[in-house]
């Protein structure tokens, strides 16, 4: 469980690392946000998902991703260093993503679905984090949204669902991740770092 001790007064260093650890947290949520709602009103309409808009929001997610990854305080030295290897590995498909769309990476999904798998590593690492939150503060959410968002990636890129229940579907994490985020923001900055003397290389 996280400890919500503060140890020792927190550094310039300490502040930095745990806003921006949060405001990763925060643009990922937004980023779904302000996407599902715009997919569910486009397929509504019959019009077809701009790619560029697509992959504008996949480029955010990647960047906002990054910095929680990044910056994440866990006691065990070994979780950090699988946590960067998982977003590496997204790194690299979304190279993948970017070759085979032409430069947009959006558009190889659009282009055959099943390319969507290539986002497992990065939905792996937002749940990660949604799942360390919810064991460390008991933020319940956090476990539902690290099951139900590798399943929508599944759902979606295999074709199990429509691709209005995928937008459907799509909305209601984003909502988890809006209320995910309130929880988690709201909290003393010092919960973030524990006890430093605790952390394991």
């Amino acid at each position: 469980m996280g400890d919500q001790t503060a140890y020792q007064p927190l550094t310039r260093r300490d502040v930095i690392d745990v806003l921006l650890y949060r405001s990763g947290i925060a643009v990922s949520s937004l980023v779904a946000a302000v996407f599902a709602p715009y997919v569910i009103v486009t397929l509504r309409s019959g019009s077809a998902i701009s790619h560029v808009a697509a992959s504008a929001a996949l480029a955010l997610l990647y960047v906002s991703i990054a910095a929680s990854v990044l910056k994440i305080h866990l006691y065990v030295g070994s979780l950090h260093r699988f946590l960067k290897k998982l977003y590496f590995m997204s790194l690299v498909c979304l190279v993948s993503l970017t070759f085979v769309g032409g430069g947009n990476p959006a558009g190889a999904i659009f282009y055959k679905p099943l390319y969507g798998l290539l986002l497992l590593p990065l939905g792996g690492c937002l749940g990660f984090i949604t799942a360390k939150e919810a064991f460390c503060f008991r933020l319940g959410e956090g476990y539902l949204l690290a099951v139900i968002m590798p399943l929508h990636i599944l759902a979606a890129s295999l074709g199990i669902v429509s691709p209005r229940g995928a937008a459907a579907a799509l909305g209601m994490i984003a909502a988890l991740l809006i209320f995910f985020t309130v929880r988690k923001t709201s909290m003393p900055l010092h919960y973030d770092i524990g006890d430093k003397s605790a952390y394991r290389p």
